[in-house]
């Protein structure tokens, strides 16, 4: 690829940081032992005219992208295991290959979605999927895209860094009416509590794209309570899951000492709920 075939990216605040999580999966994809290992990621990397060292992403950073990342493709996968003859909603999908690293049996329905620039931008750097695979140009909180997502299939709504750049109404709404027009399925998303949410200044992927994080969700009650319909089926700290055991020690030492106060342990989530 020269250089005059690179795809020039000019974004800002929250589609800005699609781009630092995509850098990390591609450092990531050159790591002697990747967590990850998506060489998607890698190859749009290269497609794309950018300064990546805007992200303040690097390889060293990179499994706090990648282990969420790995955690929620085999919840996924356990979803789709279940239900082969499924429909997937991506919401806030950016730049993730999510599609192409689960690769879904031909008889499920995935549904890209984002704002129509990431939209465009997927279409020139990113294979095609399938007759199943469609990309929606849309912001997950317009009500108007869901009107044509079909019935009758359980459905997996997936939202990966997506509900804290939501206010706490426009999160709620779209959880309750993805509830009430599909039916049947899950809902699988992460979330930050009220001190990850107050502490975004310390974040300098989300300081320097110019974005604001917004909702904080302290636990379950707080979904269970405001969606009727959902139960819980999990929840927990990223350092309980199986992807941060791949982590460097450094790494696991910090969660540690981090996982003896619950709001740390808990400063970010992960959440799963079926409806």
């Amino acid at each position: 690829m020269t250089a005059d075939d690179h795809v020039r990216v000019d974004l800002t605040g929250a589609p800005q940081t699609m781009l630092a999580t995509l850098y990390a999966r591609a450092l990531d994809a050159d790591l002697p032992h990747p967590i990850l290992n998506d060489r998607w990621a890698k190859d749009t990397v290269a497609g794309i005219d950018f300064d990546w060292t805007q992200t303040t992403i690097t390889a060293r950073r990179s499994p706090a992208v990648t282990t969420r990342s790995a955690h929620f493709d085999t919840w996924v996968r356990q979803f789709l295991a279940l239900h082969p003859k499924a429909t997937v909603l991506h919401l806030g999908c950016g730049l993730d290959s999510r599609y192409l690293r689960v690769a879904p049996g031909p008889d499920v329905q995935w549904y890209d979605i984002d704002y129509p620039e990431v939209a465009e931008l997927r279409g020139r750097l990113l294979p095609g999927g399938g007759e199943g695979h469609h990309v929606v140009a849309a912001s997950v909180t317009d009500p108007a895209w869901l009107h044509d997502i079909p019935i009758g299939a359980p459905v997996l709504a997936l939202g990966e860094g997506l509900t804290m750049y939501l206010s706490e109404a426009d999160g709620l709404d779209l959880l309750n009416r993805i509830v009430e027009h599909c039916g049947t399925g899950e809902l699988q998303f992460d979330a930050f509590n009220s001190l990850g949410i107050r502490s975004q200044w310390t974040n300098s992927v989300v300081r320097r794209s110019g974005a604001t994080l917004r909702w904080a969700i302290n636990g379950p009650d707080d979904i269970l309570s405001a969606v009727p319909g959902t139960r819980l089926l999990a929840w927990m700290s990223p350092f309980d899951t199986v992807a941060f055991d791949l982590v460097r020690p450094a790494y696991r030492l910090l969660a540690n000492a981090m996982s003896r106060v619950p709001a740390l342990r808990y400063m970010a989530q992960y959440h799963r709920y079926s409806f």
